[in-house]
């Protein structure tokens, strides 16, 4: 016969005072209310101190400390930062002396030598896939294919050479390109190329082997600035594979060559949750010290409000 089971008796349940739990939200990390007027200092410490709303204020407060300590701080973003309209917000940044160093992806260098060259970028791709027009355009791999042939490899990595070229050719909106930016003020962009994953990469005046060498080299550049990173921040914004990637692949070559890298942050930021950059910028490099903050939302929203927040923590203080 099978067993019957009758309710649970609940007269005996034992209980404890409310007082004596442990809560995780308080009333006192609540949100305030805006006051009209009010400061964008204000308007950051009116956001709840639970979750993302204390993670920003953290990464804000991080960011500043070590540009007012003078730490390493790098910005590794995918080409996407470009395409949502960030290139003036991350070129304010590094004319403040804010950001150390870019590292980009090999999408990077063609968004922002389009917007050099025309104040334009981002084609329709559902528009040209069908007819094999995708990522045909001449002037963009031909100016890159220039700017790569006239690099010193003993001297000059893939961000430098890019950078140098469209400084040098004074295009119409020069002054709105991070590459450009970061020749003039003698701050590196680094470029990590996947061959195969760019336009430019199907056209016939590309040069793999130079572009393999030239991107090494600004490898063993951007493990030179992580091997420094101590005390600073690193950023991954908008990049779901190849800066992860690069990025641990820097953290364990410093370490192996003796540089001490334990107390540093690293901040994640992207619309939804990523495999590598939740493992390797959040967890694997801050696993024996430091801290690793994932903020989920837009890039455009975002960055713009965490440079904001340096900023007036910077200008506050000084």
């Amino acid at each position: 016969m099978p067993k019957k089971f009758k309710p649970i008796d609940l007269n005996k349940v034992q209980t404890y005072p409310l007082s004596e739990r442990k809560s995780y939200v308080s009333s006192a990390d609540f949100a305030k209310t805006w006051k009209r007027g009010s400061s964008y200092k204000d308007f950051l410490e009116s956001l709840p101190n639970i979750l993302a709303g204390n993670q920003i204020k953290t990464v804000i407060t991080a960011l500043a400390t070590a540009a007012r300590k003078q730490k390493t701080i790098i910005l590794g973003m995918g080409a996407h930062v470009i395409k949502v309209g960030l290139n003036p917000v991350v070129i304010d940044l590094m004319q403040r002396g804010i950001i150390t160093a870019v590292a980009m992806n090999g999408a990077g260098i063609i968004h922002d030598l389009e917007v050099a060259m025309t104040g334009q970028t981002s084609e329709d791709v559902a528009a040209s896939i069908d007819d094999g027009s995708f990522g045909m355009v001449q002037e963009t791999a031909a100016f890159l294919s220039e700017a790569l042939a006239k690099c010193d490899l003993n001297s000059e990595g893939l961000g430098q050479a890019v950078g140098r070229a469209i400084l040098n050719s004074q295009m119409p909106f020069t002054d709105q390109s991070i590459l450009a930016a970061g020749c003039r003020r003698d701050i590196p962009v680094t470029v990590h190329v996947a061959i195969g994953t760019d336009i430019i990469h199907m056209h016939p005046r590309f040069d793999p082997a130079a572009t393999g060498e030239a991107s090494h080299r600004d490898f063993r550049l951007f493990a030179s600035l992580v091997a420094t990173l101590e005390g600073g921040v690193y950023l991954n914004v908008g990049s779901a594979v190849i800066l992860p990637e690069i990025f641990l692949k820097a953290v364990t070559l410093a370490r192996n060559l003796g540089h001490t890298l334990d107390d540093f942050m690293t901040v994640n930021l992207d619309f939804i949750r990523h495999y590598r950059p939740l493992t390797n910028v959040i967890q694997r490099p801050t696993a024996r010290g430091g801290i690793g903050i994932n903020l989920v939302g837009h890039h455009e929203i975002l960055l713009p409000l965490i440079a904001a927040g340096v900023i007036d923590n910077l200008e506050s203080t000084s």
